[in-house]
């Protein structure tokens, strides 16, 4: 049975609106200013302005979508940071897919890592590596 969204999900931030503007050069991405807003829609002076950048990457799996803050005070400073910032999301991007990586893979049950049998992964396929002919699985 799926759940129904709660009223507060749908619920409207008058204190949190921004005006949206996307600048793009219909090659290397987009940047979108979003510029704060009171509720009766005059700019909201006591905040900043913000730039965020967007672009995407084509790899093996397909492309692969990029979103960065660029923090300038103006268009023109935010198209000159663009290219660093977007280097600089993509090397993030790449380490934190790295490191859910190692992650996924140091749960990966091995036949010979449960428990005092001596299997570790420095012993994989030697003898007692889980009681498995040919000495378990090899990666």
């Amino acid at each position: 049975m799926s759940q129904m969204p709660d009223e507060e999900q749908f619920q409207f931030d008058k204190s949190a609106l921004v005006q949206e503007e996307v600048f793009t050069d219909m090659r290397s991405g987009q940047i979108r200013r979003l510029t704060p807003l009171t509720v009766s829609g005059e700019v909201d002076t006591s905040q900043p302005v913000r730039y965020v950048g967007q672009t995407q990457v084509m790899t093996n799996a397909g492309a692969l979508p990029l979103s960065f803050e660029l923090e300038v005070d103006s268009l023109e400073a935010a198209c000159d940071a663009f290219g660093d910032a977007a280097k600089k999301a993509l090397e993030d991007t790449m380490e934190e897919l790295k490191r859910l990586q190692r992650e996924a893979q140091s749960s990966i049950m091995v036949p010979g890592q449960e428990g005092g049998r001596g299997g570790g992964m420095g012993n994989m396929g030697g003898p007692g590596a889980g009681g498995m002919p040919g000495g378990g699985i090899k990666l």
